[in-house]
């Protein structure tokens, strides 16, 4: 049975694409079977690993919409395409937006990707879903389909405010949704350590949620490694292997199966 991960944040460009590219190549190194699923319209987890959203046939959207129809249902390894990581993508193009609409009409709409994983559920390790930057239907499905949440947050004082939102509307999914949902940890991104600023904003983050909900140890960085790394449609551990950037998520990855470990040891 494989381990189900929402990448989540409203807030756009705090980096939720890119660790959800990044921890799958990471978890991927320790010999786990990753799945990625890009549940934004935007599509940026499919650009990012080398795929033209526009050329796909079927994507995400496909299977989420038979779900819920009348119709045959199109399983999710039917629009998976291989990239170059070596991951398997389910991808997304702009038709996802149109889900907003089809899933919300349908009484059980916010279940549709639980639905559409389960008979795929035992093929991976890990499976690791990027939310769009919106609190929406399609947000709601990815944590609806989750075991655990991940929150990446820039070190930044705005970014820190609207965390609390998101938290709020996960307390809501807990409750009413999905009661196994655990939030892992918040993921501080995108921070240059050199500036007190930065360096401020990741004690405070620290300090306001001690007890509350859990902080990774491990802090990315600011990087242009990680920002070249999806023109090349690799993650940053092919792209600069031996980097700080690749580094840093091969940490969280140990992490992630530290907690495992002392989780069910």
């Amino acid at each position: 049975m494989s381990t189900i991960y929402a990448i989540a944040n409203q807030k756009g460009g705090v980096g939720k694409t890119t660790t959800a590219i990044n921890l799958g190549a990471a978890l991927a190194e320790l010999n786990q079977r990753v799945l990625l699923i890009d549940l934004d319209p935007q599509a940026s987890l499919t650009l990012a690993l080398g795929i033209n959203p526009d050329s796909l046939d079927l994507t995400v959207y496909n299977a989420l919409a038979s779900v819920v129809s009348d119709e045959e249902v199109l399983g999710l390894e039917q629009v998976m395409v291989n990239t170059k990581t070596g991951m398997s993508l389910v991808p997304a193009n702009i038709e996802l937006s149109q889900a907003d609409l089809d899933l919300v009409r349908e009484p059980l709409g916010v279940y549709a990707l639980r639905d559409a994983l389960i008979p795929i559920n035992d093929q991976y390790d890990s499976i690791i879903v990027d939310c769009p930057p919106s609190l929406g239907i399609l947000t709601t499905n990815a944590l609806a389909a989750a075991d655990k949440v991940i929150i990446p947050l820039q070190a930044d004082y705005l970014a820190l405010k609207g965390v609390y939102l998101l938290l709020r509307s996960i307390a809501k999914i807990q409750r009413r949704v999905n009661r196994n949902l655990r939030i892992v940890g918040i993921l501080l991104t995108m921070a240059d350590t050199r500036t007190l600023h930065a360096r401020d904003i990741i004690a405070n983050t620290r300090q306001v949620f001690q007890g509350r909900v859990p902080i990774f140890e491990t802090v990315i960085k600011l990087s242009v490694r990680l920002k070249e790394a999806p023109l090349t449609g690799q993650s940053v551990l092919e792209y600069d292997t031996h980097g700080t950037a690749a580094a840093a998520y091969r940490a969280l990855a140990q992490e992630l199966v530290g907690q495992e470990v002392k989780r069910n040891g």
